[in-house]
């Protein structure tokens, strides 16, 4: 039983529309470096993250930049949030300049006593579409934490030792402040400094865990020349904007095993890809 009685929430229901136009695949190829792309091309994975975006508005936003929280997301007591970790799987290729439906709802609900304290765990599964056509099935899960008197790592995980595939990723103020504009994420710790280091007790800039699956999921397509049936990733240490961040692949059968992190260093985000067959 949730300590806090959130359990209202669960089967909770929502619908987006939205269109992911010549414009916006622009602006995406300009940020990381995506093709750009024409109406009727298909949209790079994972670009309908920058369609279905938070409109709500500026008024209707928390002291950290995400919206208020009781609506569709419950109104957990917790103060810090993250994008933890999520699954997708394809099935159908999205177009730009389409017209694309999101159908959401609210899974589960779990709390949990971690060793930095408490922490929920809110999971909402996304179906995205296309006309009537289902292209992309999708669970994230968001955590939620207090804000603690100081930054604490969590356990760190070393990187590969003798990856298949190494890139080096130019992580700077600039690439983040775009990418939080092309997602029109307010999220503070991903722009505004002060607010990172003195308020949610962050060493530097966030570098966005939707941003780091973008970069693994184009590397290992580039690196192998295949599609991707289905990618999972989550987030198991924070990047900053100072780190000096690569891309890590080690080739399987069916797929790569993927990370960020530092060279001889710790990983920040681990994901698998499913090649297509």
């Amino acid at each position: 039983m949730l300590k806090t009685d959130l359990t209202q929430w669960i089967g909770r229901a929502h619908h987006d529309y939205a269109v992911f136009g010549e414009t916006a695949a622009v602006r995406l190829a300009a940020t990381i470096g995506f093709d750009a792309g024409q109406a009727g091309d298909v949209m790079p994975l994972l670009s309908h993250w920058c369609a279905f975006t938070p409109n709500v508005d500026t008024t209707e936003l928390s002291t950290d930049g995400h919206p208020k929280l009781g609506g569709f997301l419950p109104p957990v007591h917790l103060e810090r949030r993250m994008w933890a970790g999520g699954t997708l799987t394809f099935h159908a290729p999205l177009h730009i300049g389409a017209r694309l439906t999101r159908r959401s709802e609210i899974k589960s609900i779990t709390e949990k006593e971690g060793v930095i304290g408490p922490m929920l765990f809110v999971s909402v599964a996304h179906a995205i579409f296309e006309d009537d056509l289902l292209c992309v099935e999708e669970t994230q899960d968001i955590v939620y934490l207090n804000i603690p008197q100081i930054f604490v790592p969590p356990k760190s995980k070393p990187v590969p030792s003798k990856p298949d595939m190494i890139e080096a990723v130019a992580v700077a103020e600039p690439l983040l402040f775009r990418f939080s504009a092309i997602t029109f994420n307010a999220h503070r710790i991903h722009y505004d400094l002060p607010y990172a280091q003195s308020v949610e007790k962050y060493p530097g800039l966030v570098v966005h865990g939707p941003l780091q699956a973008m970069l693994l999921l184009r590397a290992a397509m580039g690196h192998s020349g295949r599609d991707v049936r289905k990618f999972q990733f989550r987030g198991i240490h924070p990047m900053f904007h100072f780190d000096d961040m690569h891309l890590f692949g080690e080739t399987r059968e069916d797929g790569m095993k993927l990370c960020t992190g530092l060279v001889d260093g710790h990983q920040g985000m681990q994901a698998n890809t499913i090649w297509e067959e």
